[in-house]
């Protein structure tokens, strides 16, 4: 049928016809939804009490690269940490769970949100992929649980904010930046943010991983059958620049621990020297 359009449709009258079901169906019904759903007033409250809480502190952003297995992860215990994704595959081994869980992906929560929902820590989901997580009265008995109006499209830039749109940055690692901002944390420490991937392709092409999976921690991260979307370096390099300088600007500090890690856009740190 779309072809079929395009085909019979003069090219003036196409293209804006396109742009405008695109929008509405990556942001417009998104952005209608949140005046319409009361899900979104509430996320709103419960984010607000994050506002600025962690000042002074640090924090740290935890990827979910094969590093993690050359990481002494028992160090973190106490520390404030943003698991991504499907980190809390390690929990049983860490013996700890990470202070709050930030999945930004319609994929992998299409696929894992009965998981997710179900651990004992707060939860920052995106608003797109509401559909897959809560009904409104179990939305209100579950106080851990918040989503963001995370945005793949439109300008990219870093937001102070989180009540508003947040730039995924292709990569929900951007959104957590913008979260610890939000929060106030001073300093913000990536470990397990490998930045390389065994697996090839178009970048955000969605694939179905055939086998184990080796781009990450553990072989059945995104395991044989899961759909997930393969990265975008160049995006999250672009992204990651904005952040090391909205930090900068704040006079606060984004660096990076990852060991072995290929990322060259932050500031280098040895993870074992940050326990002296």
């Amino acid at each position: 049928m779309k072809t079929t359009l395009k085909r019979v449709m003069p090219s003036a009258l196409w293209r804006p016809v396109s742009n405008s079901y695109w929008w509405w169906r990556n942001r417009g019904q998104h952005l209608t939804a949140r005046v319409l759903d009361p899900r979104w007033r509430e996320s709103c409250r419960r984010l607000d009490a994050y506002r600025n809480v962690y000042q002074g502190r640090r924090c740290f952003i935890i990827g979910n690269g094969p590093s993690l297995r050359q990481t002494d992860l028992t160090r973190l215990k106490g520390e404030f940490t943003f698991g991504l994704n499907r980190i809390y595959l390690m929990f049983p081994e860490l013996e700890f769970t990470t202070s709050c869980l930030v999945v930004v992906n319609e994929l992998v929560l299409a696929q894992s949100a009965a998981e997710m929902i179900a651990l004992p820590l707060p939860k920052f989901f995106t608003w797109r992929a509401r559909q897959h997580i809560l009904s409104g009265r179990a939305f209100r008995q579950d106080s851990s649980l918040m989503f963001l109006d995370t945005d793949f499209t439109g300008s990219e830039n870093f937001s102070s904010e989180a009540t508003r749109r947040l730039f995924e940055g292709n990569t929900v690692t951007y959104v957590a930046m913008q979260l610890a901002f939000f929060m106030g944390f001073q300093e913000a420490i990536l470990i397990g943010v490998d930045h390389n991937y065994v697996t090839q392709g178009k970048p955000n092409e969605a694939v179905i991983s055939p086998g184990d999976d080796p781009n990450h921690f553990a072989p059945n991260y995104f395991g044989k059958g899961y759909k997930w979307q393969l990265p975008d370096l160049e995006g999250n390099e672009r992204a990651y620049r904005l952040a090391r300088q909205a930090y900068a600007d704040a006079g606060r500090r984004l660096v990076d621990a990852t060991v072995g890690g290929k990322l060259t856009i932050f500031p280098k740190e040895e993870y074992k020297n940050l326990f002296r």
